[in-house]
């Protein structure tokens, strides 16, 4: 899937009071607006075109806009975030997305959050969480399925999100942890697997023709380079503090 436009949200002034269990000290704004700022160099670098929000300070997380929301070709999902404080996100994307896309929405019972959906060409993997439940997932398997997505729920409960452990790297190949690597579902992919003292690593993010990493973690860097991957390293140091990472900063289509 090649993509041309992005949503990102600036971070707010509040986002240090932001959901986390991460143990990494207090986060900078300072820094991660900087941060933030190289990431959306790196998006319109690719080919993007980028709109950026502005802060949303009563919603400290609000800059993690790929939660809220889920967009295919076909369509845009609103989202039903499982962290109680973040509900309320969604409604601020919502006219965003709705200039772009047909919009289908996630309904009470369910939850579901972006970081648990990862669309590679016609699959979707979908990871069942504390954040999405399963009446959520099934709800988006039903939406994607009738655009012709043939989804898996993949139940995930060690980590925040399923893309704290897999994201495509092309149609044909994912980084994963060892903890998803021997699943049935990701039989048919070559994978590059993220030795565990490199974990936060696996959340990359392929924009078009190259791949997005966290700085840091030179093992998986390798692995990618030797793969003949086109690879562009950015500091998260900060989004990390804040249990984020590259792919929860933007919304792509």
């Amino acid at each position: 899937m090649r993509f041309s436009r992005a949503i990102v949200r600036l971070p707010a002034e509040s986002f240090a009071q932001g959901l986390t269990r991460a143990a990494l000290g207090p986060a900078d704004l300072a820094r991660m607006r900087a941060q933030h700022a190289a990431y959306v160099d790196a998006l319109r670098a690719a080919g993007l075109e980028v709109q950026q929000l502005d802060a949303a300070p009563q919603y400290p997380d609000a800059h993690f806009v790929e939660d809220v929301a889920v967009v295919t070709p076909e369509l845009a999902v609103i989202a039903r975030p499982g962290a109680a404080p973040r509900r309320g996100e969604e409604l601020l994307m919502e006219p965003v997305l709705a200039a772009h896309r047909l919009l289908a929405r996630i309904q009470e019972p369910g939850t579901l959050e972006g970081g648990d959906v990862l669309p590679i060409g016609k699959r979707c993997f979908i990871g069942v969480t504390a954040r999405t439940n399963e009446a959520g997932a099934r709800q988006l398997e039903t939406i994607l399925a009738a655009h012709g997505y043939r989804c898996v729920l993949i139940p995930v409960a060690h980590t925040l999100h399923l893309k704290s452990d897999l994201n495509a790297v092309s149609d044909e190949s994912v980084v994963v942890t060892p903890a998803l690597a021997g699943h049935a579902a990701l039989a048919d992919y070559e994978k590059i697997v993220v030795q565990p003292d490199e974990a936060y690593a696996a959340n990359v993010l392929r924009v078009n023709d190259r791949l997005l990493m966290p700085h840091g973690f030179p093992r998986l860097r390798d692995k990618l380079h030797a793969a003949g991957v086109a690879v562009l390293e950015l500091d998260m140091s900060e989004a990390r503090k804040m249990d984020g990472g590259l792919t929860c900063l933007s919304l792509r289509f």
